[in-house]
Formats: C-alpha cells, structure tokens, sequence
C-alpha cells in the first residue's frame, strides 16, 4: 500500500498518532526534504529504504512508488503539514490512479495551526472575522488573477499566507491596495512549532522590515487580521443567556450583566488584597 502522510508543522510530537504507526511498518519513506523534520525518519525502521524527493522529480518519485507496490513494499510518501495544502500529491495521485495502483492518505495538522498556537491566537473570534483565508503571492507558480490577495484583502477577513516571506514588500502594497490599512495587525511566524521557531509582530505596513531585522527570509508564515488585537464579542458557545441543542439558557443579559459587574468587582479586590 501507498500512503501519503502529513507530517505536521514541525515538531516531533505533532505527527499523529497514525502517521507515526505508518512510518515505523514502512519499507520505503519519501520525504519532503528539510520541511520534515529529520526526527521523524528515527521511527523507520533499520532497513527502511529512504528517499528526499527535494533531489528527485515526479517521474523519479513514481518510479520508486511503482518499484515498491510492485515488490510488495509499505510505502510512505512523507509531505510537510498537511498535504492538501501546497502538497503537489494530486498529481502523484492521478499517476497513480492510471496505473491502477491503490493509495490512501492520511492527513497531518497544518503549518497554519501551528502558526496559531505559536501566536496563541483565535482565527476566527465574533464580531471580527468569521472567515480564513488561506493562499499565497504569485511567484514561479502563478496565483489566478481573481484570487489575488488584494482581491482577497477586501473581505477584511483572517489572512494567512504560505511561500510569501521572499515577496514582503510586494505583499503589503497588495493588502494596503486591497482594503487593509498599514496599521492592521499581522505577525509572521518562523519554523512554526521547530526548536528554533520565531514569533515576529509587526504590521502590515511593517512586514518586510519586521523580516529584514530578525532576518527571516523563508520557511515562514504570514498571518494578517484585526483577530491579532483587537476586541471581541463573547462567542454564543457557552453564553449563559443563548439556548442550544445541549441546554437551555441560563439567565438573562441583564442578569448576566449584573453577575459579570459583581464577579469582576470580587475579582479586583481579591487582587488588591493579594498585593498588600
């Protein structure tokens, strides 16, 4: 069997609990090159046969996918994060339909979660952005013209950018252009969830010299929104006063309102007293 694997953003431990068993029972492992952490390839076993597809071409990666299914082999294709993003499998995929060759994949936690928790941050907070938007600058790959990210900027949404650290300068005209104002807030995330990740702050008018100080200059993420500082509504999820499938309200606003004035009162003079 061919399984493509996520091998998550980057730390270890982030692989799941699947792709952990299918790299340790594989005869051959493909993997992404320095975008897998080197870590992982310690769970193969001793006499796995590993390849870096960083070296090789499609033709040279299904040669060795053919080989293996042919003789009876375990295969792992190993892609960073999660490999429907960005992952390039979907050609690997159609050969292998061709060939009528059977495949499974399993998929791995996103570089863009990762970039999340590294900035403790909520894509999606109420009265703010409901929306995630996921894409990238045109470089040697082009991006169509209406998913251009000053088209996208217009939404106001959550933005998070792969493969744009090398276009920073470019990418803020394009979100300035397209709605966002240059002090929106936006972050960039280096190595999300490696030992040597960086967590960098800045602004949208701020992102390429944010980058040029703390010389970033790829393997990073850019995430763009208002849901990096600013204010909030409180979600409908646990509120006291909202009625769901699971339970019924508890109090009203205005009772609600009372009890969070009282609560916060306690909880600042329970604060003073600690200080004295």
């Amino acid at each position: 069997m061919i399984t493509f694997v996520g091998a998550g953003p980057g730390a270890e431990d982030l692989i799941t609990v699947r792709g952990q068993r299918l790299l340790k029972e594989a005869d051959i492992v493909i993997y992404a090159g320095s975008l897998v952490n080197p870590g992982l390839l310690k769970l193969c076993k001793e006499k796995c046969e590993i390849y870096n597809s960083a070296k090789m071409t499609l033709e040279e990666v299904l040669e060795v996918m053919v080989k293996g299914y042919g003789d009876g082999k375990e295969i792992v294709r190993l892609h960073t994060g999660d490999p429907c993003l960005y992952g390039a499998i979907r050609e690997q995929m159609d050969e292998l339909k061709k060939l009528e060759i059977p495949y499974e994949d399993c998929p791995g936690v996103s570089s863009f979660c990762g970039a999340a928790a590294a900035l403790e941050a909520e894509y999606t907070l109420p009265g703010i952005s409901q929306s995630v938007v996921i894409t990238r600058m045109a470089g040697r790959t082009p991006v169509p013209e209406k998913e251009s990210v000053r088209s996208f900027a217009a939404h106001q949404a959550t933005m998070v950018l792969f493969l744009s650290t090398g276009l920073l300068k470019e990418l803020s005209a394009e979100l300035i252009e397209g709605g966002y104002s240059e002090d929106t807030p936006a972050a960039i995330v280096y190595k999300a969830t490696w030992p040597e990740q960086k967590v960098l702050r800045c602004t949208v008018g701020t992102l390429e010299q944010t980058a040029r100080e703390a010389d970033v200059t790829k393997t990073a993420l850019i995430v763009v929104g208002e849901v990096l500082d600013g204010t909030y509504e409180r979600s409908k999820l646990y509120d006291p006063t909202f009625t769901t499938e699971f339970r019924q309200a508890s109090c009203s606003k205005k009772e609600l309102g009372q009890t969070g004035e009282n609560q916060s009162t306690e909880m600042r003079q329970e604060a003073e007293g600690q200080s004295k």
